[in-house]
C-alpha cells in the first residue's frame, strides 16, 4: 500500500461493516474485509473480526489490527484507519483529529526504537463509545516512554488515557483511549 487511495479504501470498507463470518465472505475475492487476515503487500496486513472469540460474542465491540513495516511512510495508513473507524463511532471532528494525532505521534516514539525491518502492529477496539488503540514494536532494548515529558503531555490531552508498557520479545506498546462522553462539553 504505497498510494493513500488504496488504504482509504480499504479502511472505508472496514470501517463501513464490522467482520461477521459467513459462507459468503469466502467467495467475494473483491472484498478486503471479506478476509480477516489478508496481506496487501509490502509486509501489510489488515484484520478485521470481533474481539472476543467463542460462543459469547459482544456485539457491541468490534477489533481491527494494521501490520506494517515499521518505517514512517506508512504511518499515513493508521491516521486514514484511525480517523474512519473514530468517525465509525461518532466521535466529533475534533476527537477524530485528536486520535489521528495521537496515533501518529505514539508511532512516532515507537519507531524511534524499532529493531530495522520490523513490523509495526496498530490494534483497534472498538466499544460502544470509546476506542481503545494499541500501538506495538518490536526492540532491541525497549525503554517506556517517561510520563513527564512534554510528548506524553500531549498524548495524555489528545487520547484522554495513555499506557505504556514492555511485554514479552521486547515488544514496546503504548495505548490510547478516548471515549466520545469523556470529551464532550455540553
Amino acid at each position: 500500500m504505497t498510494e493513500d487511495g488504496t488504504a482509504a479504501s480499504l479502511i472505508r470498507t472496514i470501517a463501513a461493516r464490522p467482520y461477521e463470518a459467513d459462507d459468503s465472505d469466502e467467495q467475494d475475492e473483491s472484498n478486503p474485509s471479506a478476509h480477516p487476515d489478508r496481506e496487501y503487500g509490502h509486509g501489510a496486513t489488515v484484520a478485521a473480526q470481533p474481539a472476543a472469540t467463542g460462543v459469547a460474542r459482544d456485539k457491541n465491540r468490534d477489533e481491527v489490527t494494521v501490520r506494517m513495516p515499521a518505517e514512517g511512510a506508512y504511518l499515513s495508513v493508521l491516521r486514514t484507519a484511525t480517523a474512519g473507524l473514530a468517525a465509525r463511532l461518532d466521535f466529533t471532528l475534533d476527537e477524530i483529529e485528536d486520535m489521528r494525532i495521537a496515533v501518529d505521534e505514539a508511532c512516532a516514539m515507537l519507531l524511534a526504537q524499532a529493531i530495522a525491518g520490523s513490523s509495526l502492529e496498530c490494534r483497534f477496539t472498538l466499544g460502544r463509545d470509546a476506542m481503545t488503540v494499541s500501538v506495538s514494536v518490536r526492540c532491541l532494548a525497549p525503554r517506556v516512554p517517561s510520563s513527564d515529558t512534554f510528548a506524553w503531555t500531549v498524548l495524555t490531552a489528545l487520547a484522554g488515557s495513555v499506557d505504556a508498557q514492555v511485554g514479552p520479545g521486547e515488544v514496546l506498546t503504548i495505548v490510547l483511549r478516548k471515549s466520545r462522553e469523556s470529551s464532550r462539553s455540553v
